[in-house]
């Protein structure tokens, strides 16, 4: 139709994150704006928001395939990330490596799509892995230990990293038991080694499941 959206990174960005303008142009160096006939007949609407998803979505001109398969690689991460946060491996009973839920979503033939977000997708993809891997989305029980004077420096950023917590001793030693993401034991085991000079202890000693219901709708 001769009629095109301008590229770059604003407009519609809730959804692509690629526009500078929601304004559809016919020419865009000469700065001609598409007429609202020209829409209607070309789009069945004059409305250039819609257009605009309408030629993202099914235009010639779209993404360069280089900045599609970046974008593409960026949520595919972000959505690995996600699951290696909320999830361990029940035989370790320790969250999997970025790099290795990535090659299961692969192994797995998990297709991102652009319009959902990281959250929403992993929540959906660990249901899928289940399948093929061992991996359930979990809180992991931990308990730390240290001692009082070095529990001031690091206590707020600790309890800050914990879901809810089961109990807590101030009296003379620290020792803290509770539920945290299983993405948050690496920082709390590094936030008592480095404020108790290797002398506190982090230990995972259990984990508490999430039922599937309350994973699937949270």
């Amino acid at each position: 139709s001769g009629i095109n959206a301008e590229y770059g990174s604003s407009g519609i960005n809730a959804e692509y994150g690629v526009l500078h303008t929601e304004t559809v142009f016919t020419n865009v160096s000469r700065g001609e704006i598409a007429k609202t006939a020209d829409l209607k007949k070309a789009f069945n609407t004059d409305d250039m928001a819609k257009v605009c998803l309408i030629i993202l979505e099914k235009g010639e001109f779209q993404l360069s395939e280089k900045e599609r398969q970046t974008a593409f690689n960026s949520k595919y991460t972000e959505i690995a990330a996600n699951i290696s946060t909320m999830c361990i491996n029940p035989a370790t009973q320790r969250p999997y490596p970025v790099s290795l839920v990535e090659q299961a979503m692969k192994d797995a033939h998990i297709s991102v799509k652009p319009n959902k977000s990281a959250k929403q997708q992993a929540l959906e993809v660990i249901k899928v892995l289940k399948e093929t891997i061992q991996i359930d989305r979990v809180k992991m029980k931990i308990k730390i230990s240290m001692t009082m004077g070095d529990a001031k420096k690091c206590k707020d950023q600790i309890k800050a990293l914990f879901t809810s917590i089961i109990s807590e001793d101030n009296d003379g030693q620290f020792e803290l038991l509770g539920l945290s993401e299983p993405g948050h034991y690496k920082q709390l085991s590094e936030l008592v080694g480095k404020h108790s000079r290797g002398k506190g202890t982090c230990e995972v000693i259990g984990v508490e499941e999430t039922a599937e219901s309350a994973v699937f709708n949270s």
